[in-house]
């Protein structure tokens, strides 16, 4: 296996465990008014979330940097390209961190009902436009050569919000939200666990449809590649078997076929991308590939050496983190939810 290919593999990686672990995050996020009722019950929400949730969005950061390092030509066109829906993401987590440090600094409920608004909102955003953007990724743009010779994006914002992308978005937001209730069921007690369990059943459901039609018309319209077709397989059948688990009330066994079926969309989505990285819309174009937007053999060649160093240390403290705080939580738990005490998710 050529670096070329390995780093595309290890960034599917770093995009696996991104969506799989911020997926929830965001879900939980979405749900947090939806499935809490009380300040404690919504105390108790954000508590699931205190230990993991920055450390979830590193994988992103990791996402970022790794492009940057091994494809700088892809995240050159990438992140010119996209620029908007990128900025409106990165606004998105800024709030949404903000909101889970500032709902705690003031008593007033009607303080930390803004707040909460801001979680629901800033969590959803993301969860569309991941969908939107990496629809267009697969989908393709249109790619013009500039006059340094560079690949860059020549169409507008417009361009990305077509059909196929939308459904993208619409495919992550009902993913996102019924694998946060997934962890929500597993995570909590008492009337959250079973208000979690019924939005993940329905969720899941129109989850179902919408990855279907996504599914399909990807290998339709753009590509009828076998490793697509069998990842398209493999999604609907650990997907029923989330639901199937949700439903008899193994919440642990619903919340990890969820996260198989993540890791899957993204792998059937980049094996359909390999081995470009941005196809080109406009017919004879030139498109972006793991060659011609790469860093020198020299580069890919240290940064597989410092990767096969830190990743497992990274790796071994995140799963310890997770180790440490897997208990239940129920809303008994949480004391002076509704009086002026001011309290912490961390």
């Amino acid at each position: 296996m050529s670096f070329n290919t390995l780093w595309f593999v290890l960034i599917a990686v770093l995009w696996i465990g991104y969506f799989i672990l911020e997926g929830f995050d965001f879900g939980v996020g979405i749900l947090l008014k939806t499935v809490a009722k009380t300040q404690a019950e919504r105390r108790t929400v954000l508590t699931t979330l205190g230990p993991v949730w920055d450390g979830n969005e590193v994988w992103l950061l990791v996402a970022g940097g790794a492009t940057f390092a091994a494809f700088p030509e892809w995240y050159a066109t990438l992140f010119s390209g996209f620029y908007l829906p990128l900025f409106l993401i990165l606004v998105s987590l800024i709030v949404r961190g903000v909101s889970f440090e500032y709902r705690s600094k003031y008593g007033k409920p009607e303080w930390r009902g803004r707040w909460d608004n801001a979680i629901v909102i800033a969590s959803a955003l993301p969860a569309v436009l991941w969908g939107v953007a990496f629809a267009n990724i697969v989908r393709g743009v249109p790619l013009e050569k500039s006059a340094s010779g560079a690949i860059e994006y020549s169409g507008g914002f417009f361009n990305l919000l077509n059909p196929y992308a939308i459904l993208g978005g619409l495919t992550t937001f009902s993913l996102f939200v019924a694998h946060g209730a997934f962890f929500l069921a597993l995570k909590t007690e008492g009337e959250i666990r079973v208000r979690a369990n019924a939005i993940g059943q329905k969720m899941g459901l129109a989850t179902a449809i919408f990855a279907v039609a996504f599914l399909g018309w990807t290998i339709t319209s753009l590509t009828s590649d076998v490793k697509v077709v069998t990842g398209s397989l493999i999604v609907v059948v650990c997907w029923l078997s989330a639901l199937a688990a949700n439903y008899k009330g193994r919440e642990g066994w619903a919340f990890l076929f969820s996260a198989i079926t993540t890791a899957f969309v993204v792998i059937t989505l980049f094996s359909g991308l390999y081995p470009n990285v941005m196809p080109n819309r406009i017919a004879g174009g030139v498109g972006l590939d793991i060659f011609n937007a790469s860093s020198t053999q020299y580069t890919l060649k240290v940064m597989t050496v410092v990767a096969v160093v830190m990743t497992p240390i990274v790796l071994i403290y995140q799963g310890w983190t997770y180790w440490v705080f897997r208990k239940r939580i129920s809303p008994s738990q949480i004391a002076n939810a509704d009086s002026g005490v001011l309290d912490q998710i961390h």
